[in-house]
């Protein structure tokens, strides 16, 4: 009787839920009104939900009484495999703003989603690598911004001066950071980190006199190349004057997509040279365990600025060309949502896995966007997607693991031979 009590509870508990997921799409309207939502329940609707709480108590049988099915090794041909996702993936990089009649919305698109991945590369040395949980990653962006808008509006500097200078101060705010934290672990670290986001947020909102305050700061210059502008104006000293060709919105997008590109690609090229130095070892054994890492006779301190402080700078960097994106900054641009968004793009991709955060980061970003015609409802499918993603893939898109240093040939460590949260 409590068997069937719990199979019942259940059965219902799905149907529920298929109720609320598939009711959009068969019996849910909007009210006259456009905010109340009326339910009309239909045969197809009710047939659905009940078929549907049948597989789901189904599912859950298998799920609980099977036994299950032996851990999947890594085999060596499927290892090489995965070699060839990120050339191919860069190959189409490059080349998606040559692809003939692409309109220049993906292509902004695009410069969107490698913003992103340039941040969670630069959270990825921070969480996935040195295992320092970080919510208030946000800061750092906001401050390579802020340093840009407020050195290129007071000193009349450009973007490429001022690219070096916003990383170096985001560095200097991330060893600021990191000494109040030096003791903290775990749901500590987090909390302080978030109250320094935060801490960060107020400041630029309230300091009118130097930020603007609520009102930002706009008429930021855009980058250039070597001194030409991207206008739609011409003019000797334009790109399209230079090289005798009629002016197009395209130029300037899809410069300002090879100019992330290439800034991506240098966050990446610097972190997976860092791995493999004794620092990258240093942050990776501090990962698994600080105690450890100590008795080693590693300097925990150090270790942990360093950490902070390169994370920061990727994240300064990136704020620059946010902010010369745009033209236009305010502190709406930097709340905790978007700390928490690239964190989920670290964590969805796989800790500490490049790669995996180049995937997630087309999920988080590019799917929400593309998804911009079904309104109220893309939230919805987003939200079930990305349970479903960590349902299945609990450790992420790219589980597995390569070491960085080894005693002969290098071998890929699979997933089920990695603990949850770690590795």
């Amino acid at each position: 009787m409590k068997r069937l009590t719990a199979d019942l509870r259940d059965a219902l508990a799905v149907a529920f839920f298929a109720l609320l997921v598939f009711a959009p799409f068969l019996g849910l309207r909007l009210g006259d009104d456009g905010y109340n939502l009326i339910l009309t329940p239909t045969p197809g609707l009710l047939a659905i939900a009940v078929g549907l709480s049948f597989v789901g108590r189904l599912a859950m049988l298998q799920w609980h009484n099977f036994r299950p099915a032996p851990p999947v090794r890594l085999t060596a041909a499927a290892a090489k495999s995965g070699k060839y996702v990120a050339p191919a993936l860069l190959v189409f990089a490059v080349l998606m703003p040559f692809i003939p009649g692409i309109p220049n919305s993906y292509i902004d698109l695009g410069v969107l989603i490698l913003t992103y991945v340039m941040l969670g590369w630069g959270l990825n040395i921070v969480v996935g690598l040195a295992g320092l949980l970080d919510l208030g990653y946000v800061a750092f962006y906001a401050v390579g911004a802020y340093s840009f808008g407020l050195l290129a509006t007071n000193f009349g500097l450009g973007f490429w001066e001022c690219l070096p200078l916003a990383g170096i101060l985001a560095a200097c705010w991330g060893v600021f950071l990191g000494f109040p934290v030096l003791r903290l672990r775990g749901d500590y670290l987090a909390i302080v980190t978030l109250a320094f986001g935060e801490i960060i947020r107020l400041v630029i909102t309230n300091w009118v006199s130097l930020t603007g305050g609520p009102n930002g700061i706009n008429q930021i210059p855009r980058p250039t190349l070597f001194g030409l502008k991207f206008t739609m104006a011409g003019g000797p000293h334009s790109f399209a004057g230079f090289f005798g060709i009629d002016p197009h919105p395209s130029q300037r997008i899809s410069f300002l997509y090879f100019v992330i590109l290439g800034l991506a690609l240098i966050t990446n090229w610097v972190t997976l040279r860092l791995r493999k130095q004794p620092l990258g070892r240093a942050w990776e054994a501090l990962r698994e365990d600080e105690i450890a890492c100590r008795s080693l006779g590693i300097n925990v301190r150090n270790t942990k600025l360093t950490a902070f402080a390169i994370g920061a700078m990727f994240g300064g960097f990136a704020g620059c060309f946010f902010a010369a994106r745009d033209g236009f900054i305010s502190p709406d641009s930097f709340t905790f949502i978007e700390s928490a968004t690239v964190l989920a793009i670290v964590v969805l991709g796989g800790s500490g896995s490049q790669l995996g955060v180049v995937l997630a980061a087309c999920v988080m970003i590019g799917v929400p966007a593309l998804l911009q015609s079904m309104q109220i409802y893309r939230m919805l499918i987003f939200g079930l997607a990305l349970v479903i993603i960590m349902v299945v893939r609990p450790r992420g898109f790219i589980s597995t693991r390569r070491p960085t240093v080894s005693l002969g040939k290098t071998k890929v460590i699979s997933a089920d031979l990695i603990a949850e949260g770690r590795g």
